[in-house]
């Protein structure tokens, strides 16, 4: 297995979660993984969980997954809320000889936060890569998947691919990790431009 495909923050938004398990289809993908927040802002949770399940993907839960069970009554349960109690804080395997640690927003078990390495416009902060390359010299996977902070990069800190494949509902991305390569290729969604750094105060104030 080298091909593995990756979501994040899809939040309740089935339609490029469809689309992205199609492109890792037709793309030769053997195992999908998703950095969390599948629940939030959207109302489709339950087709949007069935799908991730069909698909067989394995995710970790985000924040917005814990607000929704927080929310729930006892006797609200349902098949999404089902499946959110059961993720796990993070996900740490090896494939293919290359050990991945997945994560909502940073390792080792971190819901809120997250890694930001990009300005608004999306470029890359200087200062923001040598911090974290600090941060995680003692934390050593090939690859650290995370989401949450909705931008898009792979960049290598220290020995570390970090990889984070944005928001497939605000980002319009998904990814395709190469694990013999140890590459990333990003796709874009719905047939918009990906959005590299997407945050939600900045759509309000332009009216989005």
């Amino acid at each position: 297995m080298a091909l593995i495909g990756l979501l994040s923050d899809v939040h309740s938004t089935p339609g490029p979660v469809a689309e992205a398990l199609s492109i890792f289809e037709r793309e030769g993908v053997e195992q999908v993984f998703c950095a969390g927040d599948i629940a939030g802002y959207r109302e489709e949770l339950q087709e949007t969980v069935a799908l991730l399940i069909e698909s067989g993907c394995q995710s970790v839960i985000g924040n917005h997954d814990l607000q929704y069970l927080d929310h729930l009554d006892d006797e609200a349960g349902d098949a999404a809320a089902a499946y959110l109690s059961k993720l796990p804080a993070f996900i740490d395997t090896t494939i293919a000889g290359k050990r991945l640690y997945l994560v909502h927003a940073h390792p080792p078990d971190a819901c809120h936060g997250g890694i930001k390495l990009l300005d608004r416009d999306g470029a890359l902060k200087p200062e923001r890569v040598a911090d974290w390359t600090a941060q995680l010299a003692a934390f050593a996977p090939d690859v650290l998947v995370i989401g949450h902070t909705h931008q898009v990069f792979a960049e290598r800190l220290g020995d570390t691919l970090v990889v984070n494949p944005g928001s497939s509902a605000f980002n319009n991305s998904c990814a395709i990790l190469d694990l013999a390569e140890l590459s990333v290729a990003f796709f874009p969604l719905g047939r918009k431009a990906i959005e590299k750094n997407w945050n939600w105060a900045d759509h309000v104030i332009r009216g989005e």
